[in-house]
């Protein structure tokens, strides 16, 4: 099966990464939100790092303004029933996530396949709320999405070879790489990245060290780009406990507890950048520990 289309919900950090590199690929996209607000905003930041890349000489002006063309709006989640390919990018909340494929199932072309750009939530689980669970996949890309090269790829349960098949040569046409992960809590990435943030959090609140000190000690010993709580912040905290939620509740395992100082941030509204204080505050320049 040839994708033309694809179909983009949630016009977020993930949603308009998504449909930039897809854009880009040459595919036409149509990208939905509840809100025309985050539609022009999502408009204007694709731009803007289209732009980016043309400075640097990484596409041409005409890739830019060619890329820019191919994608539409949409505030009407029935509108992506004919694209080929569904990519779900909305809030990281399992309940959202049903809701929105129950009410897009009735507008679905035949062949359309569904897919999920979630983190850590059960793909089989997903697709039991759908009509067509073999033609449902996580789709999970790496934020930021033009720039990192990997993609997850989850099968439920049910999902088959071509729907597969067909995913993996969209990521190969975005010139990225597939990871192949089993429908597993948090699957490879997260599975991995999430308890090391967690553990940082833990060394934090146990004394052990100081925000500056944990992310020095991480980035200077173990060659890490970030710091795991300047990178979780980057994530943005209420992500990093959700994900440990689903890791705690999915495997039954008290290693995966989120550490106590994670929920208190959570629950100040301390989420990272996106709200300007986490771990770090960003109403200053620089950032300063917030611990």
């Amino acid at each position: 099966m040839e994708i033309k289309k694809i179909g983009i919900i949630g016009a977020g950090q993930m949603g308009n990464g998504i449909a930039h590199v897809c854009a880009l690929a040459g595919y036409d996209v149509l990208l939905n939100d509840i809100s025309r607000e985050a539609l022009d905003a999502a408009l204007s930041l694709i731009e803007d790092n289209l732009d980016r890349q043309a400075s640097r000489d990484k596409i041409t002006p005409e890739d830019k303004d060619a890329a820019l063309k191919r994608i539409s709006t949409t505030l009407t989640l029935s509108d992506l029933g004919q694209t080929d390919l569904v990519i779900e990018a909305a809030t990281e909340r399992e309940t959202v996530k049903a809701a929105i494929f129950e009410d897009l199932v009735p507008h679905l072309l035949p062949h359309t396949i569904l897919t999920s750009n979630t983190s850590s939530i059960s793909i089989t689980r997903l697709a039991s709320r759908t009509d067509r669970p073999e033609k449902f996949m996580g789709f999970h890309f790496m934020n930021p999405v033009p720039v990192m090269q990997l993609v997850e790829l989850i099968r439920g349960i049910a999902t088959d070879d071509e729907t597969y098949q067909a995913c993996q040569a969209v990521v190969e046409r975005l010139g990225k790489t597939a990871a192949t992960a089993e429908d597993f809590p948090a699957f490879i990435v997260n599975r991995i990245l999430m308890p090391m943030i967690n553990e940082a959090v833990y060394t934090l609140y146990e004394g052990v060290g100081s925000v500056a000190s944990i992310d020095s000690a991480m980035k200077l010993g173990t060659n890490h780009p970030m710091g795991p709580l300047e990178l979780a912040d980057f994530i943005g905290l209420d992500t990093c406990l959700a994900i440990m939620n689903v890791l705690h509740d999915g495997l039954a395992d008290t290693k995966y507890r989120p550490c106590p100082l994670l929920t208190k941030y959570v629950e100040a509204g301390w989420l990272g950048r996106k709200t300007g204080r986490g771990f770090y505050d960003y109403r200053q320049d620089p950032p300063t520990p917030t611990r």
